[in-house]
């Protein structure tokens, strides 16, 4: 798992609603903290309620400076119509190949619902710098993380 002050991995995937618009981590450091939000899979009561309660505390966010992103395997289009669904203001990023996911240490399976490589909910804040000042993974993928704590790490960012 990646702990407060490691380097946070850079990685690359796709944005929501398209497999063909590109996005780069790298790309949004340097420009106040960096909320990344991984979770299981769009549709899913806890995801559902996890991006909901997020987008409740979009503005607290970006009053903070802060760029959020949610992060699954599921598809781009998934995670367009999932934005669409619940009037999500932050991207969704599609990490369909992995590469966050396993940067970060979050790959799980579930295979009594025939999910593999998926990602563990967890939550990080990101500095300018592209180190992490907050780090939150969860025990158990049902679990939420304490929004006013992650929201207090992001005023400290």
């Amino acid at each position: 798992m990646i702990a407060e002050g490691d380097a946070a991995p850079t990685f690359t995937a796709t944005y929501k609603g398209s497999d063909h618009e590109s996005f780069d981590l790298g790309d949004h450091l340097g420009d106040g903290p960096v909320v990344l939000a991984f979770f299981p899979g769009a549709f899913t009561p806890p995801c559902s309620n996890e991006m909901v309660a997020l987008q409740q505390h979009h503005d607290e966010f970006t009053a903070a400076g802060a760029t959020l992103f949610g992060v699954s395997a599921d598809s781009a289009f998934s995670l367009g119509a999932f934005a669409d669904e619940y009037d999500l203001e932050f991207d969704l990023v599609s990490d369909m190949a992995g590469k966050g996911i396993e940067a970060y240490g979050l790959s799980i399976d579930i295979p009594e619902l025939g999910l593999h490589g998926i990602a563990n909910r967890a939550v990080y804040v990101l500095d300018d710098d592209g180190v992490v000042t907050y780090a939150w993974e969860a025990d158990d993928p049902t679990n939420e993380p304490d929004y006013e704590a992650l929201l207090a790490a992001v005023e400290d960012a």
